[in-house]
């Protein structure tokens, strides 16, 4: 049988929300004005999030004058991004490894939402999807985590208090991937949940983009577009054609 995903659940939880409530807007907001404007996208620009959270990247996109779709699995995430909808901003339950209905000016996928799976193939599979749903000419957008600082100042233990829920957190690094170890006690009962993304460092991300046909065009180290630092860099943050 099967196992079920392990975002699929998390992700769904009213915890995963608590323990990231602070995650930062004003970080958010100063990337997609940067890379908007670096890439001079027009007004008349498509962008679809995926996955999109509960929006807050495709909500401030369309603040700025965009035509936004946000995608994501997470069926609460996407009743809650729907509260913002409009007639340029639009939101679906979508699966990352199913082809689009539609196609794109851009597609964003950030804040290190990718590299999930264990098969690469499937990895390749979201890739192709989103060439797929490019139109001619379109941008790929890819924010992740940079994997080399992640490793060089790994913390493997840490406590983190949120709305009175002590959350316990473990961090490795271990067949290619890295691992968050969460565990809780709230409601009467303890939780555990586990976040694993790949570790995808600048070649493998390279050796993923060039498989499916995509051209890289730049690589920044942060969401103010500096120069990308393998070793000191906050962000992998890639775009291409």
């Amino acid at each position: 049988m099967k196992t079920k995903d392990w975002f699929t659940d998390w992700f769904n939880t009213s915890y995963y929300h608590i323990l990231y409530k602070d995650r930062n807007d004003a970080d958010a907001q100063l990337f997609m004005r940067n890379i908007t404007s670096f890439l001079s996208l027009p007004k008349t620009t498509h962008i679809l999030d995926l996955p999109c959270g509960k929006g807050r990247h495709a909500v401030f996109l369309n603040s700025l004058g965009y035509k936004v779709t946000g995608g994501d699995l997470a069926e609460n995430s996407i009743k809650y991004a729907k509260k913002f909808e409009n007639e340029n901003l639009n939101f679906e339950v979508h699966d990352m490894r199913k082809p689009f209905n539609n196609t794109y000016d851009s597609v964003f996928n950030l804040f290190t939402s990718f590299g999930y799976f264990e098969d690469d193939a499937e990895d390749i599979l979201i890739l192709e999807n989103i060439k797929n749903g490019l139109n001619k000419d379109g941008f790929f957008v890819f924010d992740f985590l940079n994997a080399e600082k992640v490793k060089l100042n790994l913390v493997k233990e840490e406590v983190k208090v949120v709305d009175n829920i002590t959350f316990n957190i473990k961090r490795e690094i271990k067949n290619g991937f890295i691992f968050k170890h969460i565990s809780f006690f709230a409601d009467d009962k303890q939780h555990s949940y586990t976040e694993q993304v790949k570790y995808l460092d600048l070649p493998k991300m390279t050796s993923f983009l060039e498989k499916v046909g995509f051209k890289i065009e730049n690589v920044f180290g942060n969401y103010s577009l500096d120069n990308y630092n393998p070793k000191t860099s906050d962000r992998l943050i890639i775009v291409a054609k």
